[in-house]
C-alpha cells in the first residue's frame, strides 16, 4: 500500500530526546569525550612516527588502528552533536545512506585489523625466530591494505541493496544512518534484506572472533610453556591491551547487529551504539598508553628531544 506514500528524497535524524541542563551536559560531554578522541588517536600517531623505539609491527598496527578511529568516530559524532543541539534534524538521503556505507566500512575494517592485530601477536610469541621475517614493513602494509580494501567490499552489499529501497517515511530513530533505523522506513517489506544483513555482518564478525579466538588459543599454549612466571606476565601484557580491545568491539557490535529483535525495537539499539561509536575509540589511546611501559619511554624521549631542541 505505499502508493499512498511521497517518497522521501530527505531524512530526519531523531537522536536523543533531551533539553534542559541535560541537553547542555550530554553536549558537552560529547564534545569533550570527541576532542579527547581526536588528541589521544592523533598523539598515538605521531608518537609511532616519531620514535624509532615504537617502529615495530604491533606499534605499527596499532596507529593504523588510531587513524582508523580518527575517521570512524568523525562519521557519526558530528550528527550526534547536531542532534542534541538542535534536536531531530534533517539529513538529505543521499548523504544518510553514504554515511551509512561509511559507517559501516569502517566498522568492517577495523573487525579485520583485530584480526591481524592478533595474528601479529601469535607470531611475536609463538614464532618469535621467524617472526621479523614474517611480519617484514612490505607484508605488513600488504595485511593493512587488504583489511581497508575487504572492510570497504564488504559494505557494498548491504549499503547498496539499503540504497536501492523505495523509503516513504522520513524519520529514522537514531541519531546517524544505521542499518536497521533506516529499512524501517522503506515502503516494502525488509524482513530478507535484515535477514541477509545479519547473515553478511554476522558471518564476518564470527569469522574474525572465531580467527582471533583461536590465535589466542594457541597463544595461551605457548605462553603457558615459558619457564619462568615473568616471562609469562610479559607476554600476556602485550596481548591484554588488544584483548580488551576486541572486547568492546565484538561485544557491542554483537548485541547491536545479532542480537534479539527486542533490542532494536525497544530502541536501547542507540544506546549501545554509543558504547563502539563514542566510547570504543576514546578507550583504544587510553588502553594503549597508560598500561604500556614502552609508550611512556617513547614519550619521554620525545619530550626530551623537543625540550632539547627548544634550548
Amino acid at each position: 500500500d505505499h502508493v499512498n506514500y511521497t517518497w522521501t528524497r530527505t531524512f530526519i535524524l531523531a537522536g536523543f530526546t533531551t533539553s534542559g541542563t541535560l541537553q547542555h551536559l550530554a553536549v558537552f560531554g560529547t564534545l569533550c569525550i570527541y576532542l579527547l578522541t581526536l588528541a589521544g588517536n592523533l598523539f598515538i600517531i605521531v608518537l609511532v612516527q616519531a620514535d624509532s623505539g615504537l617502529s615495530t609491527p604491533m606499534y605499527f598496527f596499532i596507529s593504523v588502528l588510531s587513524f582508523l578511529e580518527l575517521w570512524y568516530v568523525s562519521t557519526t559524532v558530528p550528527t550526534l552533536l547536531h542532534t542534541l543541539l538542535h534536536g531531530p534534524s534533517p539529513i538529505p538521503s543521499s548523504a544518510c545512506f553514504v554515511q551509512l556505507y561509511v559507517f559501516h566500512s569502517l566498522g568492517m575494517t577495523e573487525c579485520y585489523l583485530l584480526g591481524v592485530m592478533a595474528l601479529d601477536r601469535y607470531l611475536a610469541i609463538c614464532r618469535p625466530l621467524h617472526y621479523h621475517a614474517l611480519m617484514s614493513r612490505q607484508v605488513q602494509k600488504q595485511l593493512v591494505g587488504v583489511t581497508w580494501l575487504a572492510g570497504f567490499s564488504a559494505a557494498l552489499v548491504p549499503a547498496g541493496l539499503t540504497a536501492s529501497l523505495p523509503y516513504c517515511l522520513k524519520e529514522v530513530a537514531h541519531y546517524f544512518c544505521d542499518l536497521a533505523p533506516v529499512m524501517q522506513l522503506a515502503c516494502v517489506d525488509t524482513s530478507w534484506h535484515a535477514r541477509l544483513y545479519i547473515a553478511v555482518i554476522g558471518m564476518i564478525n564470527t569469522c574474525n572472533l572465531t580467527f582471533i579466538l583461536g590465535l589466542y588459543g594457541g597463544i595461551v599454549r605457548a605462553v603457558l610453556k615459558l619457564p619462568s612466571a615473568a616471562s609469562r606476565a610479559k607476554a600476556f601484557s602485550t596481548c591484554s591491551s588488544h584483548i580488551t580491545v576486541v572486547t568492546l568491539f565484538f561485544g557491542s557490535a554483537f548485541i547491536v547487529y545479532v542480537g534479539p529483535p527486542e533490542i532494536r525495537a525497544e530502541g536501547r539499539d542507540k544506546l549501545i551504539a554509543l558504547v563502539y561509536t563514542l566510547l570504543t575509540p576514546f578507550f583504544n589511546p587510553i588502553i594503549y598508553t597508560l598500561r604500556n611501559k614502552e609508550v611512556k619511554e617513547a614519550f619521554k624521549r620525545v619530550t626530551q628531544r623537543i625540550n632539547a631542541v627548544l634550548k
